[in-house]
């Protein structure tokens, strides 16, 4: 059961309106909650008055930072102490919250409360006046400079040198269901029905700041339509719910407006990357070097490891890699999908593919001149590499060899320009400390469970095929349960790591169900008396005997014999991050695009792309070509469309609505053919399983601007690339 494609477990109910996603949790008495955010980028509150909105028929209180209850100075971000001052730090920061018996009412008057700032000016780019640039300790648990061999040497004596700059504005997420969260308490205990990619760290991050133990907190996220990140951290919004619950001691249901989704929830920050690339005439490449530097806010860290890639990707013997922090007054950012690797592959990419020009090479042939046999960075063996299948299958289905490569050699048959790009991709394979159960019942059918949650990934159908086939029943007859942190723990859906972590811990509790059921049989006076664990086969839900399938017993025969009810599987699989790994664990893949862009107009059209992709055993098929397929066109959105844009006196952001802030829709994506490589590892994990979710939007954006070089003859070094750029 494990690889061919079943469809969705949970695809009859999304359809039919039967998931239940968390702002729809009924709870009887349940009030709505509006923020009102800030109108100034920095400053501070000088008068707040509520007054007009507490006349609201309907309205129960305004929490303002001079009522509001006080949270744990000492814990967590500085962007989740709210209220607790009357400081402005970010555009759209929250100061206050309206509470009524409806969400209309509750808009309504949240339009009422006035608030006066102080204004002060922001610094609101990576390079103005005011912007305070440093080394961090990391950048995103990696260190943040890196050096091997003699760069200046190296490259100060290559025949060839390119020196280059890119740039990646800052993007915002846009899931289909926004951030929500639905808090009430009962007595001292509270739970949160919360849009979360990992129920667990939001129990312990909200038990940090609201000062409770975290067993006092229990987090439920039974569906969440989107993430990509943005859902990861805690964020306001939740912690906003659980305050003013308390408060009003009844359900406290918040969710975010469109625009507010642009406010203090985090972002793909903005990126100034510098790539210089010495080479030999033939291409094979002598030195390189990857300096970034990353958008970071004020009052915390977080650093873009865009550079990470550029350490294992190639073999180069001389490199250094650098990551600056500059802070300037904007919302801390946050983790959007391959965060690093998306940015940092544009920058590489597009180098490569200057550099494939500049050696008169194909790129693809210059990419396997450079191929790295081992991990340049750390000297260890791969722990399964196929990405020369993946560059071979892939340039095959898409007709590379009959690519001019001549830029703006092509033409359609309407006369627009044509342009083939490609780049490549890799993903790390991420591993955490992840725990399951799997329960018999009486009647043979099987219930697991891990706090693991479905951000649209396909993790229900993915853990209830690993479900099924541990335990040896059909699938019909297997229910998974997740997202709940009563169940047992798991990690966050992000970093392309919950099925690598779960999946193992799913098989791991179906082998000890087995285990236990084996001895129930051989213990019982039936025809499997006395038989080891060893000459046992479980299928179907039956236990057999190998030597002669003929004796045989249904599951929930054996279990009526012992006299129980149920029979529980679990296990805890440990992810140890503190010893050193022998092997280096990344996925793999190549993309290849075609463009369609008119001379007159600068317009460009993604006309098809295919991808071809090698991570491990693949659970699931279709679920995994929808998220390469999702991870591709997340590539072109980032290539074509994506990116804020500030008013410059005030740092706000002047496009937060969907209506201006670009996203690709049906018509803006042409043919997307995936490629699945088989690929078996054996040292990635016991199902030798690697993450997929990310992998699929890096090296996507480069491969489009590649494409419009090779179609335009114009290299685009800035994102988005628009028809203004091109027409320059």
């Amino acid at each position: 059961m494990i690889g061919p494609g079943i469809p969705r477990v949970d695809g009859v109910a999304k359809v039919t309106g039967a998931a239940r996603y968390s702002y729809e949790e009924p709870l009887a008495g349940a009030v709505y909650g509006v923020i009102v955010p800030s109108t100034i980028t920095l400053g501070r509150i000088v008068a707040i008055e509520t007054a007009e909105a507490r006349a609201v028929p309907g309205v129960l209180t305004v929490l303002t930072h001079r009522n509001a209850p006080r949270v744990n100075e000492g814990a967590g971000d500085r962007k989740l102490k709210l209220l607790q001052d009357d400081q402005v730090l970010y555009d759209r920061q929250p100061v206050a919250l309206v509470v009524a018996d409806t969400f209309e009412r509750a808009t309504d008057a949240a339009a009422r409360v006035r608030v006066t700032y102080e204004r002060r000016q922001p610094t609101v780019t990576i390079n103005g006046g005011g912007a305070d640039e440093f080394t961090p300790k990391t950048a995103n648990r990696n260190p943040p400079d890196s050096n091997r061999g003699d760069f200046a040497g190296a490259f100060a004596s290559a025949p060839i040198q390119l020196d280059q700059h890119y740039v990646t504005p800052r993007e915002f997420h846009n899931p289909m269901e926004p951030h929500a969260s639905v808090a009430v308490w009962s007595g001292e205990k509270l739970t949160v029905y919360d849009a979360s990619q990992g129920p667990d760290a939001r129990r312990d991050a909200m038990a940090k700041v609201l000062g409770v133990p975290p067993a006092s907190i229990r987090v439920v996220t039974r569906f969440v339509g989107g993430a990509f990140g943005s859902k990861g951290g805690t964020n306001p919004h939740a912690l906003l719910a659980a305050m003013t619950a308390r408060v009003v001691r009844r359900p406290v249901k918040v969710v975010l407006s469109r625009p507010e989704m642009f406010g203090g929830y985090g972002n793909r920050p903005h990126t100034e990357q510098r790539v210089r690339i010495g080479a030999q005439h033939d291409g094979t490449l002598i030195a390189m070097a990857h300096d970034v530097r990353t958008q970071v806010s004020r009052y915390d860290d977080f650093i873009e490891n865009c550079a990470v890639i550029t350490r294992m990707l190639y073999a180069v013997p001389n490199q250094i890699t650098t990551h600056r922090g500059v802070r300037y007054d904007v919302v801390t950012p946050t983790y959007m999908r391959a965060p690093g690797e998306s940015s940092g592959s544009f920058a590489l990419e597009s180098a490569m593919d200057e550099l494939a020009y500049a050696t008169g090479l194909d790129p693809v042939t210059l990419r396997l001149r450079n191929y790295a046999e081992s991990d340049p960075e750390s000297g260890k063996p791969w722990s399964s590499k196929s990405l020369r299948q993946c560059y071979t299958r892939a340039a095959a289905q898409f007709g590379w060899d009959g690519r001019n490569p001549l830029p703006r050699s092509m033409r359609t048959k309407d006369g627009l320009l044509l342009g083939m790009g490609m780049a490549t991709a890799t993903y790390p394979s991420n591993r955490s400390t992840a725990a399951a159960e799997v329960t018999l019942n009486a009647d043979g059918s099987v219930v697991a469970s891990s706090a693991g949650v479905e951000i649209g990934n396909g993790a229900y159908t993915a853990f209830t095929a690993i479900a099924a086939e541990a335990a040896g029943v059909p699938v019909a007859r297997t229910r998974f349960v997740l997202g709940d942190t009563e169940l047992p723990e798991a990690p966050v859906a992000g970093g392309s790591q919950l099925t690598a972590s779960v999946a193992n811990a799913v098989a791991a509790a179906g082998a000890d169900l087995r285990a236990k059921l084996a001895a129930l049989a051989a213990a019982a006076d039936g025809p499997l008396h006395g038989a080891s664990f060893e000459d046992l086969a479980f299928a179907d839900g039956r236990v057999a005997l190998r030597s002669d399938p003929a004796r045989s017993e249904a599951y929930e025969a054996i279990l009526r014999g012992a006299g129980q009810g149920t029979l529980t599987g679990s296990a805890r699989t440990v992810a140890d991050r503190a010893t050193p790994k022998p092997y280096s664990a990344h996925a793999f893949g190549a993309h290849f695009v075609e463009v369609h862009v008119d001379p007159d107009f600068g317009t460009v059209r993604v006309a098809r792309t295919v991808g071809a992709f090698a991570a491990g055993r693949i659970v699931n098929e279709r679920t995994a070509r929808s998220q390469y397929l999702g991870g591709t066109v997340w590539g072109v959105s980032m290539a074509l469309h994506e990116g804020s844009q500030e008013d410059l006196r005030s740092g706000r952001i002047m496009n937060a609505t969907l209506e201006n802030y670009l996203v690709p829709v049906n018509a803006d994506i042409g043919t997307v053919e995936i490629i699945l490589v088989d690929e078996v590892d054996a040292h990635v994990n016991p199902l030798g399983v690697k993450g997929i979710g990310e992998i699929g939007n890096v090296g996507s954006a480069a491969a489009v601007a590649n494409a419009v070089y090779h179609a335009t003859g114009m290299r685009i070094r800035e994102l988005p690339i628009t028809p203004a750029k091109l027409l320059a």
